[in-house]
């Protein structure tokens, strides 16, 4: 076996397999890793996921991808510093760039956008508008009424012990309208 030269955290990576893992990365421009080190490979790639985490945990201790972690997941991002560390390392040209950097080619089956023409007129629109804001307020006036008053209801226990003390507030209450009117 020949194993890379720099030991990563302790642990050494066969060279063919950081190879794999650098490929894969480029190739793509990220990279995803579940949190399970006892993992014999990675979902992507035939390299132990123990061996992908601790390569890419390398690569983020030197700046050449961004680490985001959510719910037992490692997702890295390359940056541009990565991207060209990448292209030394694995002797690529400059024309060579990863996926993430690609702009996606537009195929025949995607819809078109409706010319100017296909659409109604700006003064149409306006009309319907106009017509469902009658529709819906009119001359109503929008809100409760005034006569509204929403009583709401207590549990049955809560409402039979408290019904005694509801009558004896509304007593009260009449008394001091009574009062008022007297005094008048």
């Amino acid at each position: 076996r020949v194993f890379a030269q720099k030991s990563l955290g302790k642990m050494l990576i066969p060279k063919k397999n950081l190879k794999v893992v650098y490929e894969h990365l480029f190739k793509e421009g990220v990279m995803v890793a579940k949190k399970d080190f006892n993992l014999p490979k990675h979902s992507e790639i035939d390299v132990p996921n123990l061996q992908v985490i601790k390569a890419l945990q390398s690569l983020k201790s030197r700046g050449y991808v961004k680490e985001q972690f959510s719910w037992r997941w490692y997702y890295w991002y390359l940056t541009n510093e990565g991207i060209q560390y990448l292209r030394d390392y694995l002797h690529l040209p400059q024309e060579i760039v990863p996926a993430t950097l690609k702009r996606p080619v537009r195929t025949e089956t995607a819809k078109p956008r409706p010319r100017e023409s296909d659409r109604p007129s700006r003064e149409d629109r306006d009309e319907r508008d106009a017509y469902r804001r009658t529709q819906e307020f009119g001359d109503k006036k929008i809100g409760p009424g005034v006569d509204f008053d929403p009583q709401f209801r207590q549990g049955r226990k809560k409402n039979k012990k408290n019904k005694k003390r509801r009558e004896e507030e509304e007593e009260a209450e009449k008394k001091r309208e009574r009062k008022k009117k007297e005094k008048k």
